[in-house]
C-alpha cells in the first residue's frame, strides 16, 4: 500500500485506522510530501513506514515510496478516501497472473453536506461514459508488478490518475464492483471550480505530451447519451457545462504559463 499525503492531517488517520485493522496484513508506506501540518506525526502512530519528503510533489512521493516498498501487487491510495483492508486485499487479488494488470474499486460519492450546485455537477459527471469506465477519480488503484514497472517509465504528470488509466488497454484493466471506495466530493461551488481548474490544467499537460486518447474526452455525444439514458439530468447538464467552463477560465493563466506544478486544492472535502 502506497499513500502519498500532502497536508492530510485531518484524513490520514481515518484511512490508516482501516488499513491497519488487521496488523501485519498489509505493507503500508505513507509518503508525506511538503507537509506543513502534522500529517507525518499522525502517520507515525501506526505500524507503517513513513517518508517525510520536503518537496510537495505527488509524483515524486509515489516514486520514493515505490523505492522503499517490497511487496506486490501494489496498491496506490489517496489519503482522503475511505476503503477497508478487506477491500484492498480483494483489489490486489484481481491483478497479477491470470488477472488484470490494473484494478480499481467502485466509486461512491456521498452527497451529505454538498451544496446543491456541486451535487448537480457530480450527478452529471458520474453518469458520463468515460467516468463510469475509466480508472481515474477513484482514489485507489491496484497494480501487478508488470504494471508498476510500466508506470515507472511515465513522465511526471499533474493528471496522474488519468495518465495511469490511459497507460493500460481496456483489456488490461478492471473495476471490481464488489469493492467500494468512498471519494469525498467538493462541497462548495468555489472548491469545485478549483478542482475543475486542476483537471483542466492536467488535461492540457497530458494532451501536449500525447498521453490522452480521444476516448478519454467528454464529447457532446456523451452528454446527449447521459440525457437519453437519464432524462431527469437534462436541466443539470447546462450547469455542468458552466462549471467546466469556469474551471477552464480559472486555469487559463497556469495553462498559458505552462505551470503544471501548482496544485489547486479543494479544502471543503476534507472537513
Amino acid at each position: 500500500m502506497i499513500v502519498p499525503a500532502h497536508d492530510e492531517e485531518r484524513t490520514i488517520g481515518r484511512l490508516l485506522d482501516a488499513l491497519c485493522a488487521v496488523p501485519g496484513q498489509l505493507e503500508v508506506v505513507v509518503a508525506c510530501n511538503g507537509c506543513t501540518d502534522g500529517t507525518a506525526s499522525v502517520a507515525a502512530r501506526y505500524p507503517v513506514t513513513v517518508l517525510d519528503l520536503p518537496e510537495p510533489s505527488k509524483a515524486r512521493a509515489l516514486r520514493a515510496a515505490d523505492e522503499v516498498a517490497q511487496a506486490f501487487p501494489r496498491v496506490y491510495l489517496d489519503a482522503d478516501v475511505e476503503i477497508t483492508a478487506d477491500g484492498v486485499a480483494r483489489l490486489a487479488a484481481a491483478v497479477g497472473p491470470g488477472g488484470a494488470v490494473v484494478a480499481a474499486a467502485r466509486r461512491t460519492m456521498p452527497r451529505t453536506g454538498v451544496s446543491l450546485p456541486a451535487r448537480w455537477y457530480y450527478d452529471v459527471w458520474e453518469a458520463l461514459p468515460t467516468v463510469r469506465s475509466g480508472l481515474f477519480g477513484r482514489g485507489v488503484l491496484a497494480m501487478s508488478e508488470d504494471g508498476v514497472r510500466r508506470i515507472g517509465a511515465l513522465p511526471e504528470m499533474m493528471a496522474d490518475d488519468l495518465v495511469l488509466s490511459e497507460a493500460f488497454a481496456p483489456a488490461e484493466r478492471t473495476i471490481v464492483d464488489d469493492v467500494a471506495v468512498v471519494v469525498h466530493p467538493a462541497r462548495t461551488l468555489r472548491d469545485l471550480v478549483r478542482r475543475r481548474a486542476r483537471v483542466t490544467t492536467g488535461n492540457v499537460q497530458a494532451d501536449r505530451a500525447g498521453l490522452r486518447t480521444p476516448e478519454a474526452r467528454t464529447t457532446p455525444g456523451d452528454l446527449w447519451l447521459v440525457v437519453r439514458e437519464r432524462p431527469g439530468l437534462a436541466l443539470r447538464v447546462p450547469f455542468f457545462l458552466g462549471v467546466v467552463l469556469a474551471g477552464r477560465f480559472r486555469a487559463r493563466t497556469a495553462v498559458r504559463q505552462g505551470d503544471f506544478t501548482t496544485w489547486e486544492r479543494d479544502a471543503s472535502s476534507r472537513v
